[in-house]
């Protein structure tokens, strides 16, 4: 049952999603044709006033089509033309009119598109060559539609992309300051459990310790002493502990235990913390800050070993969110803000196909006045998949077979 919770609430922020995109779309006058959960092939699918609303095979995100993301582009008609005018030559007209028009620079559907579509419709053709020349019929239908993304004033692109993100960055907000209202489980410097084989155990730390200090600095709660470890970065410290009214000093190694960032290995002690509504939202947007440093800092450490070990895939954060489930469910909720502003920061990233790789591109369009050049957006595209498929997969290793070396 934890599994199917983590499950859902990791598609729950994928859908919100694409939710802010879809509904910023719509309200900045692109209709968009495609809502989905997850992608092609679809398993599930209706339409509703003229767009198409979906759940697909492959459950790694989920997309908005939105029309006309890219100016059509002469090459494009020999995408999905060239196997029909092959089975058909009289279909050539057609389309070399087409084409000159956009080579023209002439973006609106004139009669050269209604005659192809005329033509297409008047000949035999095998069932593939008409599937793709129907899909170039809508695609340059959409792309010289007035609704076209590419023909929107850069903030109102900016805005569409941003949605995205942004309704992630919103909900991670919001849920965090419903948390902190109804209560948050609060660590504290007690010591309830040393695990077995740790470098913490290793050093004689026992449950029951209270920590009181950090190479010798005073401590007054448990962040910290985590901070302290995560800055070690590997090397020795020294924690003063209060057992049983004495005092002793421990020296201890952190390492990354059990796949974790660095740790000692002592799980500490809680206490639940109740806040006033207004002392919620403060806290929200303070612990949102913090994470977002340390995700950002996170970022700058993946062109190293550690870095890389920190790295999760879906499954590892499905596993972890299943863990949280079954300790209590605000800890899961907790968890699953942090989820979703990592999900925002991630996307914002300026790399194609990533959102923050759109908006880039928007900005330098806007500066420019004129549009970047297909074979430039497809260059620097397979650079951003390649990138993010290599972060996937190295997430996926650490996952499915430990952590590695990097």
């Amino acid at each position: 049952m934890s599994w199917l919770v983590a499950v859902l609430g990791l598609a729950f922020l994928v859908l919100i999603h694409e939710a802010g995109h879809f509904f910023t779309a719509r309200a900045l006058g692109m209709r968009p044709r495609r809502f989905y959960l997850g992608f092609p092939p679809a398993i599930a699918k209706v339409n509703r006033g003229g767009i198409e609303y979906g759940i697909g095979a492959v459950p790694l995100g989920g997309y908005v089509k939105i029309p006309g993301m890219h100016r059509p582009a002469p090459s494009d008609l020999d995408t999905y033309f060239t196997r029909a005018v092959h089975e058909a030559p009289e279909l050539t007209g057609s389309v070399e009119r087409m084409k000159r028009r956009l080579e023209r620079g002439e973006y609106t559907a004139g009669v050269e598109l209604d005659a192809l579509g005329a033509g297409i419709k008047g000949v035999e053709l095998t069932p593939a060559a008409r599937r793709s020349a129907e899909r170039g019929l809508s695609e340059l239908r959409d792309g010289l539609g007035g609704d076209a993304y590419w023909r929107a004033r850069t903030w109102k692109r900016v805005a569409v992309i941003f949605a995205g993100p942004g309704t992630n960055l919103v909900f991670a907000v919001a849920l965090l300051a419903i948390v902190f209202a109804f209560g948050v489980r609060v660590a504290t410097l007690s010591v309830s459990e040393v695990q077995p084989g740790s470098p913490a155990q290793l050093a004689g730390l026992q449950a029951g310790d209270r920590v009181v200090g950090v190479d010798g600095q005073r401590v007054t709660e448990f962040n910290q002493v985590f901070d302290a470890v995560q800055q070690s970065e590997g090397k020795p410290i020294t924690l003063v502990v209060d057992r049983k009214g004495a005092t002793r000093r421990i020296h201890v190694t952190p390492t990354h235990y059990l796949g974790q960032n660095w740790a000692v290995g002592f799980r500490p002690g809680a206490r639940w913390e109740r806040y006033s509504p207004g002392e919620a939202i403060s806290l929200a947007f303070g612990r949102t800050w913090e994470v977002t440093k340390a995700i950002a800092h996170g970022f700058s450490r993946l062109v190293t070993q550690e870095g890389r070990r920190d790295i999760s895939s879906p499954v590892g954060i499905t596993r972890v969110s299943s863990q949280a489930v079954e300790v209590d469910f605000r800890v899961y909720l907790q968890l699953l803000a942090f989820i979703s502003l990592s999900l925002a920061l991630l996307n914002l990233l300026p790399l194609l196909p990533l959102d923050g790789g759109h908006i880039a591109f928007s900005i330098v369009e806007g500066i420019r006045r004129r549009g970047v050049s297909r074979e430039v957006y497809e260059r620097v595209s397979v650079v951003g998949i390649a990138l993010v498929l290599m972060l996937f997969f190295i997430g996926l290793s650490n996952d499915l077979g430990g952590r590695g070396p990097g």
